[in-house]
């Protein structure tokens, strides 16, 4: 099967302490691949079990105040429970997520490779401020057990986006074979996962305003402004001190530079948990997103999605 083609799954979750908010176990139910997410608070809890002795890759994951991007660390071992212990110093995360094999056949090779491969997806995706100090090592790695790694990957991004860490989905348009502006029909809603793609080809969507022309898509993270576009600099009162802290946090951060006397150019895909938000450090004012996005066809946002 080829990974990238989508298809219906089954994946079930389990909660080993009645607990939905502490420890979930998650499994897609065709393979061998268990991801477990781990509140900090309830780090111990996954200690007395028996999969925190086993070979795993991690995923340490925290906010921070100075970025808007989650911070994040991926590191593998051959024992996760003392690897975990290792890392109490690191003040950052709130949540690990682990991944191991049901079946306990999960080599320190399998781990080594994902481990390179993770960081440097990660990182090319650029969704999670990265902590990692190097890039892992790859392994020599022959080639039958390389495709293992490659299957058990695509599974890792799956259960990873079901438990609510997108690490891997990239929000870059170049990510994407075709962009399509034709809306769907408002009545038609896809209710089977396998009519819904693991990357599905987004609508893309225009802002024009003074000194600011942008383009973006929504997504199911909220809507993505796409590198290159043109942000206005004046900003208008009525856009309050939460757009002018937002641009100051932009060109700190730099994600914008300079274009000309009136406007910023974005340097790299920037994810705005509400359309409006995007609109609004577009345009430098106080803006509707679900009506100042369009498509080519000149359809709102609104009209397309709602």
């Amino acid at each position: 099967m080829n990974p990238s083609i989508p298809s219906a799954k089954t994946i079930q979750i389990y909660l080993p302490k009645g607990n939905p908010r502490g420890l979930r176990l998650a499994e897609m139910t065709t393979r061998t691949v268990r991801l477990i997410e781990i509140p900090r608070i309830h780090i111990n809890d996954f200690f007395a079990m028996p999969d925190a002795n086993q070979v795993g890759l991690y995923f340490l994951v925290g906010d921070s105040d100075s970025t808007d991007k989650p911070l994040l660390y991926i590191g593998q071992t051959g024992d996760l429970k003392r690897r975990l212990n290792q890392h109490s110093e690191k003040n950052f995360w709130t949540r690990a997520f682990v991944m191991l094999s049901t079946n306990n056949t999960m080599t320190q090779t399998h781990a080594l490779y994902m481990e390179h491969k993770a960081i440097a997806t990660a990182v090319e995706v650029g969704r999670y401020e990265i902590k990692n100090g190097n890039n892992g090592n790859l392994p020599h790695t022959p080639e039958p057990l390389k495709a293992d790694c490659e299957e058990l990957f695509h599974t890792l991004d799956v259960l990873l986006s079901t438990l609510g860490q997108p690490i891997f989905e990239s929000l870059s348009i170049s990510r994407f074979n075709n962009v399509t502006t034709v809306a769907a029909p408002a009545n038609q809603v896809a209710i089977q996962t396998d009519k819904i793609p693991h990357h599905s080809e987004p609508i893309l969507f225009y802002c024009k305003a003074i000194d600011a022309e942008a383009q973006g898509y929504y997504n199911d993270d909220g809507f993505v402004v796409l590198a290159g576009s043109l942000l206005r600099k004046k900003q208008i009162n009525s856009v309050g001190k939460w757009g002018t802290r937002k641009q100051e946090e932009m060109i700190i951060s730099n994600l914008l530079v300079e274009y000309d006397s009136k406007s910023y150019k974005l340097k790299e895909d920037y994810l705005s948990k509400t359309p409006s938000g995007a609109a609004q450090i577009v345009t430098g004012r106080n803006a509707n997103g679900w009506l100042v996005w369009k498509n080519k066809a000149g359809q709102t946002l609104d009209n397309v999605y709602r």
